[in-house]
């Protein structure tokens, strides 16, 4: 699972949720470039994306993974008017994330088991 957060502290609970789920966690990465780098270098099944990163938007991350078939839900405080319409069909969950939303989103209504 991948995490793009870019807020140390939430990205880090995150991580230590999923990881005592059973996940096996990618990142966190605070940032697009560092998010891309993780996709080309490690094996993940799925994503959580924060959609604002600094300064800049995660949709570039989104692309890379739609295109590799990985699925992904989006996390945020912001407005889902901020989400391209190419996004339309994914998951938007408000921050704080939670997690067991994030799965069925990811996995279906038995998403839990997947995080294992």
């Amino acid at each position: 699972m991948l995490i793009v957060e870019d807020e140390y502290f939430l990205a880090d609970e995150t991580r230590r949720k999923l990881e005592r789920l059973g996940a096996t966690v990618v990142g966190p990465a605070g940032s697009v470039e560092d998010a891309l780098r993780l996709i080309a270098s490690s094996k993940i099944d799925g994503a959580i994306l924060d959609v604002h990163l600094g300064d800049e938007f995660v949709f570039p991350v989104a692309e890379e993974l739609d295109g590799a078939d990985i699925p992904f839900v989006f996390a945020t405080g912001y407005n889902p008017s901020v989400i391209p319409a190419r996004f339309s069909g994914y998951a938007l969950c408000e921050k704080p994330t939670e997690l067991g939303k994030i799965a069925a989103a990811l996995f279906g209504p038995d998403g839990g088991a997947a995080l294992n």
